[in-house]
């Protein structure tokens, strides 16, 4: 009897460390069912996205966007964006960035290719050739040194965004389907979302109008990992 006391002691001990396990292991990466592959999904997947793209068109910051968008959707247990810098990356300047940046052929330009992760979500990867004439020194030993995003190292100089180009790199549906008499087939399964959805490419300028940084944002499916909620009401309804 006593023997079998211990045993049930030891199983219900060893059930609260793989309890507790999971539960860590879920705070680092919050698991979510996928999204199951229908019309309604692709239209709910569609309009988020359009949305997201407009919450990033109509504010300065990107980074500050994306935490909020990060916090809203529970997509990391605290909701704070960290540059991951990617060491020795390069690439040069694409072909007319100077004239939009309003430089000079020999004027100093730095390249700092980042990934903007919550938690351990990557919402962002980003392309960003900047002027470091333009900032302060303080503001480019931080850029050298630290994983502080683009956006939040530049802040006081009260900078605007001008995008120059968006667009959905994922289509859930067909271009115009809203105008077509039928769909194509849609498979049974879940919905399989590439790895990049949305681009944006952007100048920022400082407060007197000066262009000081060209960025291209790709944006990754990450974004959308949160449950549906027509998805949870169609499970709890189907029980």
């Amino acid at each position: 009897m006593k023997e079998k006391i211990q045993k049930r002691g030891l199983l219900a001990a060893t059930a609260l460390v793989v309890c507790g396990l999971a539960s860590t292991a879920n705070a680092r990466a919050p698991a979510t069912a996928p999204w199951p592959d229908s019309f309604e999904t692709r239209v709910q997947a569609l309009a988020i996205l359009q949305g997201f793209n407009a919450d990033l068109l109509s504010h300065p910051s990107a980074t500050l966007t994306i935490q909020r968008w990060c916090d809203t959707h529970h997509l990391a247990p605290v909701a704070k964006i960290v540059a991951h810098q990617v060491k020795n990356a390069d690439k040069p300047l694409p072909e007319g960035a100077r004239a939009e940046l309003g430089i000079g052929p020999d004027e100093p330009v730095r390249y700092r290719r980042v990934q903007l992760a919550c938690g351990e979500r990557v919402l962002s990867e980003a392309d960003n050739w900047y002027v470091p004439s333009r900032l302060t020194a303080d503001m480019n030993h931080q850029l050298d040194s630290s994983e502080t995003p683009f956006g939040i190292v530049v802040k006081p100089l009260n900078f605007r965004r001008q995008t120059l180009d968006a667009r959905l790199l994922w289509q859930p549906l067909p271009e115009d389907w809203e105008m077509n008499g039928s769909l194509p087939a849609i498979p049974a399964g879940p919905l399989v979302v590439p790895h990049d959805v949305l681009q944006h490419r952007a100048v920022l300028r400082d407060e007197g109008n000066h262009p000081f940084s060209l960025v291209v944002e790709t944006y990754t499916s990450e974004v959308l990992a949160f449950p549906l909620a027509h998805s949870a009401r169609a499970s709890s309804s189907a029980l």
